[in-house]
């Protein structure tokens, strides 16, 4: 299948489209040189996982991008190396989440920041820079992906519920490190 990803707005319209046509479903939605990596993976599936989410009356499993680089940019110029790859560690914060027009924090919900993209921040677009994306969620009619990787469902961009946190999951990527 072909897609230009390069066309202004191309993610969210090739998820809004999947979501519109398979409501009722999980999904989950990443880049190329991303791996998804969450609690208990090594012994643990994603339908496992996903099933303890839902008995906790929860839609969406919020992620967070982590970024891996090669160890040694000589011998894997591309930064990407699978077998020798190292996690950045570095400045990894978060911020309040403003509502659209006030001084108010959205409840439950923060801007996260950090790793290669606070430590490169002069070579990344301000639009690129947070690392949370909510990259696995139930799917509805009327549901949409927004530019910044959150959704018209204000819960749907919620860390945690009402009565106790929740779980998160990690998205592994070379994708920043391959791009600086």
């Amino acid at each position: 299948m072909r897609y230009d990803l390069s066309a202004d707005g191309a993610l969210e319209k090739a998820v809004n489209a999947v979501i519109n046509a398979v409501p009722d479903i999980w999904l989950y939605y990443c880049y190329n040189a991303e791996y998804l990596f969450y609690p208990f993976c090594g012994t643990r599936s994603v339908g496992e996982m996903i099933a303890f989410n839902a008995e906790e009356r929860r839609f969406t499993i919020m992620t967070y991008v982590v970024d891996l680089y090669a160890d040694d940019l000589e011998k894997f110029p591309k930064a990407v190396s699978l077998d020798y790859a190292h996690m950045d560690r570095s400045g990894y914060y978060a911020l309040a989440r403003m509502k659209p027009g006030t001084e108010w924090p959205e409840e439950r919900q923060l801007d996260f920041f950090g790793g290669l993209r606070w430590r490169f921040e002069e070579h990344i677009a301000d639009s690129s820079r947070k690392i949370d994306r909510v990259a696995l969620f139930k799917s509805y009619i009327g549901l949409e992906l927004r530019r910044n990787h959150t959704f018209n469902e204000p819960e749907y961009n919620t860390y945690s519920c009402e009565w106790h946190h929740n779980l998160s999951a990690a998205i592994m990527s070379f994708r920043t490190a391959k791009a600086l």
